[in-house]
């Protein structure tokens, strides 16, 4: 451990999250000074691209913002453009978005737990070090993102950038037997691998660290919010969808090319499985409630390493919702809703794996889209992830430079940040001055 003064923590690349990122930390003397997520992907216009574009194209552009959670945004970009077209779905068809959301937590949260971050927990660089120890953990953890995918390729058509996704509906409706093939073969079994998750991760160590950010998430008074719902927060605020953009400030930071995101009148807050959690539990269904109990989740949970004991419940509770939503399934007819357009502003938002994402287009009478934005959870909680990287560091300013750095990178691990779709390994800096 080195004595001196002043330290700068560089990572150059975080490793096991989607897309390129980085992290600085400058310590001066006794005290964290600055810290920094930099997120130096290039921007990549989506908003640009889809001005002039007709407004039934937008669910086919915004899968590929991310191949993680594609669904996310279509669901998001479909609700906000059936808004602008005074257009809501039947109830059958709203089902069946619901359905195929499941699929994509998932697949999306599986991922996350079992191949990026429980190797942080357990004492290995990565997951394939982690296989050779922990092989049955791995194939359970596969057998999941096998389900979730599963989903996402009968009711998408597959599952990546699903195709069978449009504005009103779908092209194409699976039929019952189809759906209740994939709940015997794959979702009962998906269930179990999912609760034996949730007893797995809530034996995992867990620093004793607590977030002190105002929370957001969606709620919904019938059930756990993924597919609609409106924007609440843990100190009483709530709001309309429409009113997202009156509510939520976004500025440019210099050191990302993602913007930062706040409440107005209120600063930094945190989106994702934590609020979501704190805001919802009473909503989950009745095993995925079990199953955070026994993992000694209260009625909140405000510790960010938790929050994968959080996505393991989510998991359950989402393959439990699947097969609630294919025992009662009829399939929709007709599977869509013409949509046709008119001048007005649509507004939409559904939580993804990693929170809340909010989507507005302005349309004109021809159906050309004038103006679009969206913003994705991971932007609206760099502001939070530096504050408690911050706090994190301070009281560890004890370690070393190589062991604090470490810890850095799982601590951002906590939040599953979605910068973009890739994942490699690091490529690690330690500067001091």
């Amino acid at each position: 451990m080195s004595h001196r003064n002043d330290r700068s923590l560089r990572v150059g690349a975080l490793a096991r999250v989607e897309g390129e990122g980085a992290m600085h930390v400058r310590v001066d003397g006794a005290t964290v000074t600055d810290v920094q997520l930099r997120i130096y992907e290039p921007p990549r216009f989506f908003e640009a691209f889809l001005r002039g574009r007709g407004h039934l194209e937008p669910p086919d552009i915004t899968a590929r913002i991310c191949g993680i959670c594609p669904v996310a945004y279509q669901m998001s970009a479909c609700l906000a453009i059936e808004d602008a077209c005074d257009v809501r779905v039947s109830e059958p068809v709203a089902e069946l978005r619901r359905l195929l959301y499941c699929g994509e937590w998932v697949a999306s949260h599986a991922l996350h737990v079992y191949l990026l971050h429980a190797p942080d927990f357990l004492g290995y660089p990565g997951v394939v070090e982690m296989a050779r120890a922990h092989r049955d953990a791995v194939e359970r953890g596969l057998a999941l993102k096998k389900a979730g995918n599963a989903i996402l390729e009968l009711v998408g058509g597959r599952a990546i950038h699903p195709v069978n996704i449009r504005v009103g509906g779908f092209y194409h409706a699976p039929s019952p037997d189809e759906l209740r093939a994939l709940a015997r073969d794959t979702l009962r079994p998906a269930l179990d691998h999912a609760l034996a998750t949730v007893d797995w991760v809530a034996g995992f160590p867990f620093p004793d660290f607590t977030i002190d950010h105002e929370l957001l998430a969606l709620t919904d008074p019938d059930r756990y919010p993924i597919d609609r719902g409106e924007p609440r927060t843990s100190a009483g605020r709530s709001f309309r969808v429409r009113d997202f953009e009156h509510h939520i400030v976004e500025t440019q930071a210099a050191h990302s090319t993602a913007l930062h995101a706040a409440l107005a009148g209120a600063g930094k807050y945190l989106t994702g499985p934590l609020a979501r959690y704190t805001l919802n539990h009473a909503a989950l269904s009745p095993p995925a409630r079990r199953a955070a109990a026994a993992a000694g989740l209260g009625e909140r949970c405000d510790n960010p390493f938790r929050s994968i004991v959080v996505r393991a419940v989510e998991m359950v509770y989402a393959l439990d919702e699947a097969l609630r939503i294919i025992d009662a399934y009829e399939p929709p007819a007709p599977p869509h809703l013409a949509v046709p357009p008119r001048t007005g502003i649509g507004y939409g938002a559904t939580e993804a794996p990693r929170g809340t994402l909010f989507h507005r287009y302005e349309i004109d009478a021809a159906g050309t889209i004038v103006s679009a934005r969206i913003v994705p959870p991971t932007a609206q909680n760099q502001p939070s992830i530096e504050d408690d990287l911050r706090r994190y560091v301070q009281d560890r300013l004890d370690l070393d430079d190589e062991r604090l750095t470490s810890q850095c990178e799982q601590a951002i691990r906590n939040y599953d940040p979605c910068i973009s779709c890739a994942t490699h390994f690091l490529d690690l800096t330690v500067e001091r001055r």
